[in-house]
């Protein structure tokens, strides 16, 4: 019997790139005006390629990786352990690396992404086909309100509701006292009335105390869930908060894989998970903080790492395979940026984003903008001749 040759990890090029944002994204950490994506392209020996994204959100204020960094460490570590490797097991490369390189979630996934987009493209299906198929052709979407301003965000909420862009929003707070961003809160919950959905993300800014008065506060103004009021050690501050109030109390920060979903849940320190793909370490241990969330009857959340159509893109696939999504999603990264990188944009309309379509992570990137955007300083590991 004739036996077909086995296809090798050939190439893992990185590039940075540098994309201004439509306007200011206060964090309480930080204030974005550009995003910063990492992109990474695995080639094969079979001439097939796949894609990938690894991005944080405002360097390292947010988490412990930086662009920089996750650069590094796919070439100096990642990428020379997986060439010449299968390229179709992926679980084999993801355990491989796991084993060499502790944390850098990120970077991981940056490549984990490409390695399902080339297996997706290969066998002419949807990367979502390879984790058991789409249930979902679209998901609802949220936009976040974060200039700080309440008329600002007042008039960008009505003018997403009256062009069916979005109608969940979520509003950064956590820079100024609870009392002011309480205020904030309830003065757009109360412009848009029931017409939209107000949620916040303190990013892990309050004490204990300030938190027992926020959420009550929030919850009196009609707000609906909060995520990571306090940091992400405190899951006995979390259980207490998710146990004292109504409003949903959502665990980010302190989801960094199926492990951490675990001990939340032992912990009962939330009562809805943001599941994002880059903090989880990849779409398959995303797959997995999925599946605990589901067992344990908690809300699941699509987070957002603010990556572009990219990243945005292979997330999707795995969300459309989410039986339940009860807070849907906020894969907006593309539309905060001035420019899209992808051939052809995800579609958002009605309230929604769509499931791109096609093989692989259904996402092609655009030549010229990558070109214009990227840093200089691009790099490509590759597989040596005779090996």
């Amino acid at each position: 019997m004739w036996n077909s040759p086995v296809t090798k990890i050939d190439q893992i090029e990185t590039m940075i790139l540098d994309i201004p944002t439509i306007r200011g994204h206060v964090l309480s950490m930080a204030t974005m005006r550009t995003q910063t994506a990492v992109l990474v392209v695995v080639r094969f020996s079979d001439g097939s390629e796949g894609i990938g994204e690894g991005t944080t959100i405002g360097g390292l204020s947010y988490g412990p990786e930086s662009p920089e960094g996750i650069k590094s460490a796919i070439d100096t570590y990642i990428a020379p352990a997986l060439i010449g490797r299968d390229a179709d097991n992926v679980n084999g490369a993801i355990q491989l690396i796991d084993k060499l390189v502790k944390a850098n979630r990120i970077a991981k996934t940056a490549v984990e992404i490409a390695l399902w987009d080339g297996l997706g493209k290969r066998l002419g299906v949807s990367v979502a086909q390879l984790f058991g198929g789409a249930v979902h052709a679209r998901l609802p979407v949220a936009w976040t309100l974060a200039s700080g301003n309440s008329e600002t965000d007042i008039a960008e909420a009505h003018q997403m509701i009256e062009t069916r862009r979005h109608n969940i929003f979520k509003l950064k707070i956590g820079k100024r006292s609870v009392r002011e961003d309480v205020a904030h809160v309830a003065r757009i919950k109360q412009a848009v009335g029931d017409a939209a959905s107000v949620r916040v993300d303190v990013n892990t800014a309050w004490s204990l105390q300030d938190a027992r008065w926020g959420l009550k506060g929030l919850q009196d103004a009609g707000c609906e869930l909060v995520e990571q009021p306090v940091p992400a050690r405190y899951r006995r501050a979390m259980a207490e908060l998710a146990s004292g109030y109504e409003i949903a109390v959502m665990a980010d920060e302190a989801l960094n894989g199926p492990e951490d979903a675990l001990a939340v849940v032992t912990a009962n320190a939330a009562d809805v998970f943001a599941v994002k793909v880059a903090q989880s370490g990849g779409l398959k241990r995303a797959s997995e903080v999925v599946a605990i969330g589901q067992a344990a009857g908690l809300g699941l959340y699509g987070g957002t790492m603010l990556e572009t159509g990219l990243g945005t893109s292979a997330a999707l696939q795995l969300f459309a395979t989410t039986e339940h999504l009860s807070w849907g999603t906020e894969l907006f990264g593309p539309l905060l940026l001035t420019e899209d990188i992808l051939a052809e944009p995800i579609t958002y309309r009605d309230f929604c984003v769509e499931i791109p379509t096609g093989a692989g992570i259904g996402a092609a990137l655009d030549p010229d903008k990558i070109a214009f955007f990227r840093r200089d300083g691009g790099r490509t590991i590759q597989a040596v001749a005779g090996e």
